[in-house]
């Protein structure tokens, strides 16, 4: 009995330990094409990614929520990171100094979330996350980054100016594979769809010849460098999306936490719940500030985390546990995290771009879970056209603004969920108003 359970709690953890590969790896290497890193800078990355995933994944599961909950690094991080990477090089800073400023934006999220959830101030803002913002959060979301997606499975970030045929053809049929997999199959096979499409993809590229970076080990055994884009630059003008994404994660933290509860079976009070929510809050926020401290790509707590369990079925949280360790320690490693960075970017976008649409079919479920009425149409309109328009505006139009507003206005996610958010309390239903 005991070696039949030595082997059930292996077999688990290395299915989580796979998750939670599946779920890091695409985007260090997205954020590495975006900067225009070089091979050793992406494997950094992903080094310094792997080990705060672990680290806060383990965090969470001991004395945060204590739930089986993966925090890893999300769409949000991604639109974050790109557009202040565009308006560094309008404004001229370069990217090395955004990466900086980046690092205080993770940091100051971190420490406003540690608030919200130490002073239990994320209980009393739930009621402004209805279904029309957490929906339209979710559209904006993937029609903003689905550009930057498309551009790396043609093989044009970089250095390299128009579609690169070959690269192209390989991503295309990885992104194929990944939705085929994760739509159609069953068992294990749709759980790993996206590990099987990234293997897949990259064997098919080396054997076609594909060009990909050689890696290089820097030592066997190196721990994450703390500040490794360098010390944080203290940017007033990052406190207004700092605010506002450490308000957009709570409802990340809600939706993970109530979505693990009813998976697990765990029937919680509302007290009960509250606290893991208050708890998942604060703890979010050291992570994302320990993200920020190493310089990596801050986490959030994935709601894929329970579907994985009602999936593979599997309801221990010490696999959980066991697998956050594992891969912290596998981030000591530079050979192994040198090899996984040398993952083509065109095979690692089009396994994100796959997955994110499982994203535009939560936000259509959430926008339509009501009818839509008038009023839901023309907030939905406005934030839309204004949102998705400011995501087409060229950079330089906001260049006589202050840095202060810049830096929001210049992201149209952050324009158009925020105006939902305004219009919809400003402009109550009439059942409300005569409650």
């Amino acid at each position: 009995m005991k070696n039949q359970s030595y082997i059930q709690t292996s077999m688990e953890t290395l299915q989580w330990f796979i998750f939670f590969l599946a779920s890091s790896v695409a985007l260090p290497i997205v954020i590495g094409a975006v900067f225009h890193m070089d091979f050793a800078e992406v494997a950094g990355l992903m080094q310094r990614t792997f080990f705060i995933v672990g680290l806060a994944s383990l965090i969470q599961g001991l004395v945060g929520h204590r739930l089986p909950i993966m925090e890893g690094p999300a769409g949000i991080w991604i639109s974050i990171f790109t557009v202040m990477a565009a308006t560094g090089v309008q404004n001229g800073d370069g990217f090395e100094y955004t990466l900086r400023v980046l690092e205080t934006t993770m940091i100051l999220t971190g420490i406003f979330l540690f608030l919200i959830g130490i002073f239990r101030i994320s209980q009393r803002i739930l009621f402004i996350f209805t279904p029309l913002v957490t929906g339209t959060f979710f559209l904006l979301l993937t029609v903003q980054l689905s550009g930057t997606f498309l551009e790396g499975m043609l093989g044009i970030q970089g250095e390299s100016p128009s579609i690169q045929l070959k690269e192209a053809v390989i991503a295309f049929l990885t992104f194929f594979i990944v939705l085929g997999l994760s739509v159609f199959a069953k068992g294990w096979l749709s759980s790993y769809s996206m590990f099987i499409g990234i293997v897949f993809g990259w064997v098919v590229f080396k054997l076609v010849g594909g060009s990909s970076p050689s890696f290089e080990s820097m030592g066997y055994i190196a721990f994450p460098e703390l500040f490794a884009f360098g010390m944080p630059v203290l940017d007033w003008s990052v406190i207004p999306i700092a605010l506002i994404t450490s308000v957009l994660l709570i409802s990340n933290v809600v939706a993970s936490v109530v979505a693990m509860e009813q998976t697990m079976g765990i029937k919680s009070s509302r007290e009960q719940s509250a606290k893991a929510v208050n708890l998942g809050t604060m703890f979010s926020g050291l992570n994302t500030s320990l993200a920020g401290g190493f310089g990596a790509i801050a986490n959030v707590p994935l709601s894929t985390s329970s579907g994985f369990v009602r999936l593979t079925g599997q309801k221990r949280k010490r696999p959980f546990i066991y697998a956050s360790f594992l891969l912290m320690i596998v981030a000591l490693f530079p050979p192994i995290v040198s090899f996984i960075s040398s993952i083509p970017a065109p095979i690692a976008n089009a396994a994100l771009m796959a997955s994110f649409i499982q994203l535009v079919s939560l936000g259509i479920h959430n926008v339509t879970l009501k009818p839509l009425d008038n009023r839901k149409m023309t907030i939905l309109g406005i934030a839309y056209l204004i949102g998705m328009g400011t995501m087409f505006l060229p950079a330089e139009v906001f260049a006589e603004l202050p840095s202060i507003i810049q830096n929001v206005m210049s992201n149209g996610l952050l324009v158009g969920t925020g105006l939902v958010i305004i219009i919809e309390q400003l402009w109550r239903e009439k059942e409300e108003i005569e409650s």
